[in-house]
């Protein structure tokens, strides 16, 4: 290696961490993504409320996370430090605070700041008191200098949560299908907070191209389109715009150019997918299933669904294209089609399901107090232990939401190798039972990504994998970045 080189990699090395991305990832979570789990759950109407009030609103209104302290058995809080959190068998957190406000009849009543649980702190995070201290002063707080951080202290073990690899979410991909009637097959996994909803597109026997999501199986993509607001046959040819397949989708429009109206369109969906009750209320309980569960990334208000429409025109156009040759098919192994989960996104899916839990246990307390009588204060109602107590809980056992086991491991430190390589493992969620050949393959996008060496013997070979030593894992800002750039160059948004 020339001197060159060689100053390079270590000038490299000292100004980037091997976590970085997970540090990040962490920073993320406590910036913006609590803000966005408070946004999901802003609002709080009890149903059972007083007589003397017309209306009552609970309303969270700012999150933020502190720094790490512990309280005493005398009721003193003051800051705690990894190495203190490691001895005593205790987890290095720091309180959540949220800001509530009660509203009665719309008018704001009652206001206060108060403590919903702990969460556990990554270390080296912006949160850390590590973050801040330089080499000398880590060695007098009892830290080892060159330990790159990006894991937590639960109960004093120290624990990494493994970075899950996943198909990347709102992206179409068309691949040939090995069972049912349909050679190709599209598919759109649609994320939005809590959500994942599987789109499927196929094409049968009868010519006609079908689309199923949650309850709505097997409903032509064309009175799906005309539902959604894009009513005239010209223009959703326009938006198609695959003229030298223009007759596969004449057909289709052929099939259904009785449906003139948006309400025949939804009717028709609804009395499909077995929606009995009058046609007001059918087409009422249709359009709530269209705004919730299509494609909810694109958004869930009444508004965003022509933009649906003009993405459900794209998705068949691209699937057109797959299955005339014109377009190769999708490989779901190319790493452009997946998407990694770090420790932020994993604690985000927990702190929202785990959140909705603590909605749900306020609602239960404030009923059953006005039950008795009584008009309880917001602070009398929020258990702030609740929350602590699910997001410890599955830290300590690995035990994740939608069923994932081992997703936060006990820390490897037989050498600091093996720690590094622990800090950087990642998991595919397939089952390593199945045979599943391509995925356990090595892939020619795994370049400069993963190490192609690093995997384990037996059933999990291909399966666990390891980032390699220069790979950086883009955020959120780095979309935002690309599409900010692209509207300076002259990119026009449809919304």
């Amino acid at each position: 290696m020339s001197k060159q080189s060689k100053t390079l990699i270590e000038n490299y090395f000292k100004n980037h961490s091997f976590v970085g991305s997970d540090i990040e990832s962490f920073n993320s979570l406590i910036d913006h993504e609590l803000n966005d789990i408070i946004e999901e759950n802003k609002v709080i109407e009890p149903t059972i409320i007083p007589q003397n009030i017309d209306s009552f609103k609970i309303r969270f209104d700012k999150i933020w996370v502190t720094q790490p302290e512990i309280t005493e058995a005398d009721g003193s809080k003051r800051n705690i430090y990894p190495g203190e959190a490691r001895l005593r068998k205790i987890t290095y957190s720091a309180p959540i605070y949220v800001e509530v406000s009660a509203h009665i009849n719309d008018v704001q009543r009652e206001t206060l700041t108060t403590q919903i649980g702990n969460m556990p702190i990554m270390l080296k995070s912006k949160n850390c008191h590590l973050s801040k201290l330089n080499r000398e002063e880590l060695i007098a707080k009892g830290e080892d200098p060159d330990d790159p951080g990006g894991y937590f202290i639960i109960n004093g073990t120290e624990k990494v949560l493994v970075d899950i690899e996943d198909l990347a979410p709102n992206r179409v991909l068309v691949e040939k299908a090995t069972v049912g009637p349909s050679k190709f097959t599209g598919k759109i996994f649609s994320e939005r907070g809590s959500f994942k909803i599987p789109h499927t597109l196929e094409k049968l026997s009868d010519g006609i191209f079908y689309l199923s999501f949650t309850r709505v199986k097997r409903i032509p993509i064309i009175v799906i389109i005309k539902a959604l607001g894009l009513l005239k046959d010209e223009e959703i040819m326009k938006f198609i715009n695959a003229e030298s397949l223009s007759d596969e989708v004449l057909v289709n429009l052929y099939e259904y150019v009785s449906i003139k109206t948006e309400e025949d369109a939804i009717d028709f969906v609804a009395r499909k997918i077995g929606i009995t009750q009058t046609k007001e209320i059918r087409v009422e309980r249709m359009q709530e299933i269209l705004d919730k569960y299509l494609l909810p990334h694109l958004g869930i208000e009444k508004e965003d669904r022509i933009y649906k429409a003009y993405n459900l025109c794209k998705f068949l156009k691209k699937y057109l294209q797959v299955s005339s040759g014109s377009l190769e098919v999708d490989d779901k192994d190319h790493y452009m089609n997946k998407k990694l989960k770090l420790s932020g996104d994993l604690l985000s899916d927990l702190l929202r399901v785990n959140f909705k839990v603590l909605v749900g246990d306020l609602l239960y307390n404030f009923q059953r107090i006005v039950k008795r009588g009584k008009f309880p204060s917001i602070k009398a109602i929020i258990r702030e232990k609740l929350l602590t107590q699910r997001i410890d809980s599955a830290m300590a056992t690995g035990n994740w939401v939608g069923g994932r086991k081992g997703v936060c491991q006990r820390i490897q430190r037989l050498n600091f190798l093996e720690t590094m390589s622990h800090l950087q493992r990642v998991v595919s969620p397939l089952s390593a039972s199945q045979e599943n050949f391509q995925a356990r393959a090595l892939h020619s996008t795994h370049l400069g990504r993963l190490c192609p060496i690093e995997t384990p013997e037996g059933t999990n070979i291909g399966l666990r994998k390891n980032l390699s030593l220069l790979v950086a894992i883009s955020g959120q800002s780095g979309e935002e970045e690309v599409i900010k750039a692209m509207k300076n160059n002259g990119m026009k948004s449809l919304w």
